[in-house]
């Protein structure tokens, strides 16, 4: 068996599973955030009207709840979900709630590792569909409705159909000027937005190997874009440091079989890779950078569970060091913890020297909901995962998804623009 069977077999209680099976899976861990959390919260109104007893979860412990989405409170609707969500919190004895405004908090998809939450060979199902970054640490890691969660919180199950697996091998050394944004934009470039429809995207080969964890994680994260179940990365010894450093314990590392079998094996040359963009409007719709449309911006927008990690920030401020920003420059850490350690080692000085603004972690431009969303005829170059029309506000808008480097560059030139042609 693949990793993604071994793990789905085991949380089955099955000896082997195939793509195709029916499987009733337990759950490791679950997640909520202040958009599906109040959703679960209906659901689970309603089944209390037809007499289900909703007053106690599977394991709260197993349990975690953010707040990113609408923090800090866009209006009146959101302040009062972050409400009915604290009540929830503390009716259903979870302990794990990062709350906006009160230490640790950030973006649920960046949280999971940054806390350490998930651990591989784990099933962690969360009410998101970019749940997928966490396959990263080798998890079984999917995003559900409203519905499926709040069965999962009262149950602490629930069915999978045993997905496909496309395994995608990438050899070689990355060109410097190359980042793992690049490379799964060219990946989705070549499979489409349905390429991966309700299949494992695993992602193998030495260059894989060579890429620090975060990396990993912006691979798993777009995984969604291409419509895959999940994505993967086999548990390593950069997986292992990564999670002790952040306080996990046993952790236990899960291998596919020597003779595990794939739907397909797609292969890349990673030395033949270059930065690329995703012009409007669809992440699929890439052109390398040096042939990208000659057009102004108005924004740059560093953030989103995509390219607000710490190495994403410190890519962008290595561009911006002793430069100035020509267009509004927007950067939004994905946690407090990474937002503490941008102080702490200067990031964050050199983005408000070169006149950016720096935000607090939240998913409210990339959704296009609020802390600066754009405005009819608006152009922006963004490090987030998607730019469907209106995904980032106005749908007279338009938007290039980038490397967190080629944002920063574009954001002093006001055009997109490769991070080597800069004086």
């Amino acid at each position: 068996m693949n990793l993604t069977e071994k793990i789905l077999a085991r949380a089955s209680k099955r000896e082997s599973v195939s793509p195709g099976d029916v499987v009733f899976a337990d759950v490791d861990k679950a997640m909520v955030h202040d958009v599906s959390g109040p959703g679960v919260i209906k659901v689970f109104e309603k089944l209390r009207k037809r007499g289900i007893d909703t007053s106690r979860l599977w394991d709260p412990s197993r349990v975690w709840v953010a707040e990113d989405h609408f923090v800090p409170s866009a209006e009146k609707i959101s302040a009062q979900n972050l409400v009915r969500l604290s009540e929830f919190v503390r009716s259903h004895g979870i302990t794990k709630h990062y709350r906006y405004g009160m230490g640790q908090y950030g973006i649920c998809h960046s949280l999971s590792h940054e806390e350490a939450l998930v651990l591989p060979g784990e099933v962690y199902v969360g009410g998101d569909s970019h749940t997928n970054t966490t396959g990263a640490l080798g998890a079984f890691a999917c995003g559900l409705g409203h519905t499926d969660m709040a069965y999962v919180l009262l149950k602490g199950r629930i069915w999978f159909r045993v997905p496909e697996t496309i395994l995608i091998r990438i050899s070689g050394r990355l060109p410097g000027d190359v980042t793992a944004k690049d490379v799964i934009l060219r990946i989705i470039g070549d499979m489409g937005t349905d390429g991966g429809a309700y299949r494992t995207m695993q992602f193998a080969g030495d260059t894989v190997s060579d890429m620090s964890v975060e990396d990993r994680l912006t691979m798993c994260n777009m995984t969604t874009e291409a419509g895959a179940k999940n994505g993967i990365v086999e548990p390593d010894a950069k997986t292992l440091s990564y999670l002790e450093s952040r306080g996990a314990r046993g952790v236990h590392m899960v291998r596919p079989d020597p003779d595990a079998s794939y739907h397909q094996t797609i292969e890349y040359d990673a030395e033949s890779l270059v930065p690329v963009v995703a012009e409007p409007y669809s992440p699929d719709n890439i052109t390398p950078v040096a042939e990208a449309p000659s057009e102004d911006l108005d924004k740059a927008y560093i953030g989103s569970c995509t390219g607000a990690k710490y190495e994403d920030l410190a890519a962008a401020a290595h561009i911006l060091k002793g430069r100035q920003v020509r267009i509004r420059t927007e950067v939004l850490p994905a946690t407090m913890s990474i937002y503490r350690r941008a102080v702490t080692d200067g990031l964050v000085s050199t983005f408000i020297e070169s006149g950016a603004m720096v935000g607090p972690p939240t998913c409210g431009a990339c959704c296009g909901a609020h802390m600066g969303v754009l405005a009819d005829g608006e152009v922006c170059i963004s490090t987030t995962n998607r730019n469907f029309p209106g995904r980032m506000g106005h749908p007279g808008s338009r938007t290039y998804l980038a490397s967190p480097a080629v944002a920063a560059a574009s954001a002093v030139t006001g055009r997109i623009t490769h991070p080597g042609d800069l004086d």
